[in-house]
């Protein structure tokens, strides 16, 4: 358990010091050192991400770091997106949920490795916020992550916003998705006579909340494109793993 605990640690770290990259994190760390089913472990992220998530929000508001326009154009439609995608998951079977994520993964490290700057920033567009806030929710309520990934560059390149404001308000946004993919998972698994693990979900989230405030201090003393650059490989790692257990059992359960 104390891997896990571990790994409870480095969700929160990683929203904190880049704010995203902590829900790629929580669902491999919940089926593989937890040990729980891939649809309970979604669902158990949404609710540790989402909480985690708001736990880095409110000190980021509080320090007049989080862009309440940049939250409305692209976190409303977020939440949109985030209910049709939870929808959208419950036709998939568990494996084919966990490949899918694994391929987001592999997506997740090619943006974390590029320059944060490598663009300047364009013109804010609301029409492409709110596009891409429905895009970065349906994949929220499909695989269970954040999305912040594609959240925090959104924020930067078609918000026009600075780094540090883009962080707070990114976590802003992982919350309001996270939170409303949650409430859907949670009924859906209820439904089906599941039942989600609390006790996991709290320490989970206590111990990131933790780790998300002692990332958020970090942020301003450690080189960004360093950190970014060490979690992209740890993704391409991870993402191969998960394909390797999970393709041939996908495989062989499709024939």
């Amino acid at each position: 358990m104390w891997l896990a605990a571990l790994g409870a640690l480095a969700i929160g770290v990683s929203l904190g010091l880049l704010g995203s990259g902590g829900s790629i994190l929580t669902v491999p760390i919940l089926v593989y050192l937890v040990g729980q089913p891939e649809k309970l472990a979604i669902a158990g992220s949404l609710a540790i991400v989402g909480a985690v998530a708001l736990a880095g929000a409110l000190p980021a508001a509080a320090r007049g770091q989080l862009d309440y326009r940049s939250v409305g154009w692209f976190g409303l439609p977020g939440m949109a997106g985030t209910l049709a995608g939870s929808w959208f998951a419950q036709l998939l079977p568990g494996l084919l949920q966990l490949t899918v994520f694994a391929l987001v993964m592999l997506v997740a490290a090619v943006r974390m490795a590029r320059p944060a700057a490598a663009q300047a920033p364009a013109p804010s567009s609301r029409t492409r916020l709110v596009s891409q806030g429905l895009a970065v929710g349906a994949l929220t309520g499909i695989v269970g992550i954040g999305g912040g990934f594609l959240i925090l560059p959104a924020l930067v390149l078609l918000g026009g916003l600075s780094m540090h404001r883009a962080i707070g308000t990114s976590l802003a946004i992982i919350a309001l998705n996270a939170g409303t993919g949650f409430a859907k998972h949670a009924w859906t698994l209820t439904q089906s006579g599941q039942a989600l693990d609390w006790q996991i979900i709290g320490l989970f989230t206590a111990i990131g909340a933790a780790g998300s405030l002692a990332g958020q201090r970090l942020a301003g003393r450690l080189p960004q494109q360093t950190l970014r650059r060490a979690f992209a490989l740890l993704l391409v790692l991870m993402s191969g793993y998960i394909l390797w257990r999970s393709v041939p059992s996908l495989l062989a359960a499709s024939t």
